[in-house]
């Protein structure tokens, strides 16, 4: 029999993976083409031409050692490109020693809490949140907190979060843009959330690491800034992955970057190498760490995504449903035409419409919609929100 704490994991699971397998079963029973499948963030695009050119290079070069084991930070020339990138971006000195390559933001988010974490310490998350990150705190003896935001735009509700702060506190995971609701933080309100954590640091005599996913981060909209959490917070995590800004998400390919203000930090970069390798990683992927060094300057077609958000978001209001436009990531978090957001999701698969329930991202009366799709298929869909809406006299 399989662990009794895997097994109750395996009850909760994603709502996003149900979904899908759904929209498997429903294509196959009336068609592709008529089955409108919103659950997955899964970039619809091809890598970017200059992602394809390196990966032909590295192969038909028979570049000599790419495939043997390397420090388990990763490639040092890599490391530094990634370094004097974010320097460029960010004006916070850094270089190839505050970087480790991860196997993606997943792999890094565990690398970093396996490293910092205590049994029963405690992790904030701010709701709605990737589910999985829940998961990821159990693996390494912790546990999340969830903080609920302010409900007019998605962002963190600041009395709630200093309420959150106690001295078991180890970690706070910052999601900019957010998934599931596209929202990107304001840079006072993260300046506010820094001298919180300020005050309770003293207080408690303690650090408080902020871990901040950026899988999202190069995909925003109408000017739309991420503010860096390098020049906000002192004990800093900067979490990346190449699987949405240059749709590789197959590949696992991603780093941790921290930062030089972080107290003890060598200390914590010899802790998230020793954790890659005892994680089962050992170390990131040899040849899609090259590659992605050779394309540090290429993203994915951003504004496809913005004509696609413009779009849905036009329609759906429209029709009638209540959402907060996103500035980044690809996702749109409508509120629902009922109270219970599962209810609604099982309706609108009677639609061939394949949503995925606020709760599954621990925000109840919404449903989550991945744009990351076929633009054909979004204007399809729209008829069918429409019956929808009209099920709920709208």
């Amino acid at each position: 029999m399989i662990s009794n704490k895997i097994a109750k994991n395996l009850e909760r699971s994603s709502w996003i993976r149900a979904m899908f397998e759904e929209g498997r079963r429903l294509s196959s029973l009336y068609g592709a083409e008529n089955v409108y499948d919103f659950s997955l963030g899964n970039p619809f695009s091809e890598p970017p031409k200059e992602v394809i050119e390196s990966m032909r290079h590295h192969i038909s070069e028979g570049e000599k050692g790419i495939h043997k084991y390397m420090s388990n930070s990763g490639f040092p020339e890599v490391r530094k490109k990634i370094a004097v990138k974010m320097q460029g971006e960010t004006g916070i000195s850094l270089s190839e020693e505050n970087v480790i390559m991860t196997v993606g933001a997943a792999g890094g988010l565990n690398v970093a809490l396996k490293a910092i974490l205590n049994p029963e310490e405690e992790v904030i998350v701010f709701s709605p949140y990737f589910v999985e990150y829940g998961f990821y705190a159990d693996n390494h003896q912790g546990k999340i907190v969830v903080v609920e935001p302010n409900p007019e735009n998605f962002e963190p509700n600041l009395k709630e979060f200093e309420k959150a702060i106690i001295e078991k506190t180890k970690a706070i995971i910052i999601n900019n843009p957010n998934n599931p609701t596209g929202v990107i933080y304001r840079k006072e309100t993260m300046e506010a959330m820094a001298k919180i954590v300020e005050d309770k640091e003293k207080q408690f005599k303690s650090n408080i690491y902020i871990l901040s996913d950026e899988p999202y981060g190069k995909i925003v909209y109408d000017s739309a800034e991420v503010p860096s959490v390098f020049k906000i917070f002192k004990n800093a995590m900067i979490i990346n992955s190449y699987s949405k800004s240059l749709a590789l998400a197959g590949e696992r390919i991603g780093y941790i970057a921290v930062s030089n203000k972080t107290e003890e930090v060598e200390t914590l970069v010899k802790a998230l190498e020793f954790c890659n390798r005892t994680l089962g990683f050992v170390n990131a992927p040899g040849l899609f760490q090259k590659v992605i060094a050779d394309s540090l300057d290429s993203k994915v077609d951003v504004e496809d995504y913005k004509m696609k958000r413009d779009y849905l978001y036009d329609n759906l209001t429209r029709i009638g449903f209540e959402c907060v436009k996103p500035q980044g990531a690809f996702y749109l978090f409508p509120k629902a035409l009922i109270e219970d957001d599962i209810e609604f999701v099982k309706t609108a698969v009677k639609y061939n419409l394949l949503l995925v329930p606020g709760s599954g991202f621990g925000y109840k009366g919404h449903f989550r919609m991945s744009y990351c799709v076929e633009f054909d298929m979004i204007k399809r869909s729209i008829a069918a929100f429409e019956k929808l809406a009209k099920e709920y006299n709208r």
